[in-house]
């Protein structure tokens, strides 16, 4: 497998010089400064891909090139921004970057509750708590409905979580929420993402897949002609936030889409954490069933409560079969080296590493991007792929 690294840019506390010592080949970046919905002109695409090449790198894939509100809801310009998605990808391909990774989540991007876990060993891990969810959803948020979107159970829990906030608690949640991560597609505040749950809370899930299925219709063919491979990164986490629609949760979601285009620029990212968030997910079997379709790969781990919580835990160490994943990766690229001598390894990056002292000292870190949590994920990974494909040779 390709061992890859996402790269936030020039910005980016961890600089492309440490990524390669850390071990990694490839990058994964975006051109965060250009508007969501406005088309990536091919010189600011070249001027990226050199910056990587010249540190001795290989721009791999991109993550992502974000699908506007617009496009998602068809709503306001839509058709212009689906216009200049397809210049963005025509001028990625003639850059030579033929991956894309992207995401059709309404309103708020990956989301979590707490960005510093504290655990045992003294680092710090992002975590998913439903109970606080449920609270700023219900009591600081006061979304119309939103009674009805959690168990009583839970909602019980919210209460007495939300009358023991502090106002200051209050807000740090908040800013957790709605104010955007790293790699999200942007923040709003209050009344903002309000009104943006508005806007979408007419859509269910299948009325929104349709949406989906009609952006693809539009952009997979220019993909085709530009030689570039999509791959959708499921929802995270992967059930409904505020009521609304979920279309990139379940092993059935992967179905329909790759049935909708037989496509082979129509792909997936197999992100470990984020399918792996669901009570019912069962990795290796989505791998084998999708293993032609997938062209990215997140490997991280998490650990799972009952009322749909989860703890980014250590790569090896969580609820997630992360060697399973690895074999059925590596068997799938075997069947590619078997069909073609052209054949490319699939690009995969550790992802969400713990922030540990060194990262807080040396400010290299932002959440879930550490620099030495990720290099720590990328060792313990690199260890399993190096051992399960010497015992495939050996098996040979």
């Amino acid at each position: 497998m390709l061992e890859t690294w996402r790269w936030f840019g020039p910005s980016d506390p961890v600089t492309l010089s440490q990524i390669r010592q850390a071990g990694a080949t490839g990058i994964v970046s975006a051109l965060d400064h250009i508007p969501t919905g406005e088309a990536w002109p091919l010189v600011d695409i070249l001027e990226r891909k050199t910056i990587i090449e010249e540190a001795g790198l290989t721009w791999s894939v991109v993550e992502s090139v974000p699908v506007h509100n617009n496009i998602k809801s068809r709503t306001a310009d839509y058709e212009r921004m689906i216009e200049n998605y397809k210049e963005s990808l025509r001028n990625l391909g003639k850059a030579g970057v033929r991956t894309v990774c992207y995401n059709f989540m309404p309103v708020v991007d990956w989301t979590r509750t707490s960005l510093s876990y504290k655990l045992p060993n003294g680092s710090v891990a992002l975590k998913f708590e439903m109970t606080d969810f449920a609270a700023y959803d219900r009591y600081v948020l006061e979304r119309s409905g939103a009674e009805t979107s959690y168990t009583a159970e839970v909602l019980a829990k919210a209460g007495t979580r939300f009358t023991q906030m502090t106002e200051q608690d209050v807000q740090a949640l908040e800013t957790n929420i709605i104010a955007g991560l790293p790699g999200g597609e942007g923040s709003y505040d209050r009344a903002g993402v309000k009104a943006a749950i508005e806007r979408f809370a007419e859509f269910d899930d299948e009325t929104y897949r349709g949406h989906l299925f009609a952006f693809l219709d539009e952009v997979i063919p220019v993909a085709e002609e530009a030689g570039v491979v999509m791959a959708i990164h499921p929802d995270d986490p992967p059930f409904s936030l505020f009521g609304l629609p979920r279309v990139m949760s379940t092993a059935d979601d992967a179905r329909r889409l790759t049935e909708h285009l037989q496509s082979r620029a129509n792909g997936i990212t197999m992100c470990a954490g984020s399918f792996g968030a669901r009570a019912d997910a069962d990795l290796v079997s989505l791998v084998r069933a999708f293993s032609d379709r997938i062209y990215f790969v997140h490997l991280r781990n998490i650990k799972k409560e009952a009322d749909g919580s989860f703890m980014e835990s250590e790569h090896l160490d969580g609820d997630n079969d992360i060697v399973g994943i690895v074999d059925a990766l590596l068997d799938e690229e075997n069947a590619r080296r078997a069909q073609s001598e052209n054949w490319l390894p699939i690009p995969m990056r550790p992802d969400h590493g713990h922030t540990m002292d060194v990262d807080q000292q040396a400010n290299t870190t932002r959440p879930g991007y550490s620099y030495a949590g990720r290099m720590r994920g990328l060792a313990e990974l690199r260890g399993v792929i190096h051992t399960l494909s010497t015992l495939k040779k050996i098996a040979v």
